[in-house]
């Protein structure tokens, strides 16, 4: 197969699409880290990965929330037990059965996920608003096509509201 030209020189496009994508990512990453920052005295970023996934799941079993943040159960349960202590999870027992514990969001832990996203949304949302319109037409394409191949649900708008604020369904992503 061929290498296309681009406007970068001989690079293919796959190599021209991944280095920008790349560059784009240092920028999300800083507007995520300064997100975080009201809270990173409280929260490091691996237990806010926890409780995005509580936020986003709802009540869980320990087992389950160790698999989805890709990490040892043990691990998990200090991170929960870290997270208790700061008043952001707690242990409830299973309705459906009462010998099994699962772990969940109180409200102060709800309105601190709620927060940093608020802010990392505005923070984003003024980063595009000084692209020209066209350039922001275009970036919902490329974006949108780019998620999509990655197999991401798309985000909620700014006024979305329903059972998982975030609009992801399994997403551990921070």
């Amino acid at each position: 197969m061929a290498e296309r030209k681009t406007p970068m020189g001989d690079m293919d496009d796959v190599d021209a699409v991944t280095r920008a994508v790349l560059t784009a990512s240092r920028l999300l990453v800083a507007v995520s880290a300064r997100s975080l920052a009201e809270v990173e005295e409280r929260v490091t970023l691996p237990q806010f990965r926890m409780l995005v996934v509580l936020s986003t799941r709802g009540d869980t079993k320990l087992v389950t929330l160790a698999d989805l943040l890709q990490v040892a159960p043990s691990t998990a349960m200090r991170m929960v037990d870290r997270l208790i202590a700061a008043g952001l999870a707690e242990r409830r027992l299973n309705p459906a059965n009462r010998r099994e514990t699962q772990l969940g969001l109180t409200e102060e832990g709800r309105r601190t996920v709620e927060d940093v996203m608020a802010r990392r949304r505005a923070e984003v949302a003024g980063i595009v608003a000084r692209l020209a319109p066209a350039r922001r037409a275009a970036l919902v394409d490329a974006l949108t096509a780019f998620s999509e191949a990655g197999g991401e649900p798309p985000a909620p708008t700014a006024d979305e509201t329903g059972p998982n604020p975030l609009g992801w369904a399994d997403t551990v992503l921070v």
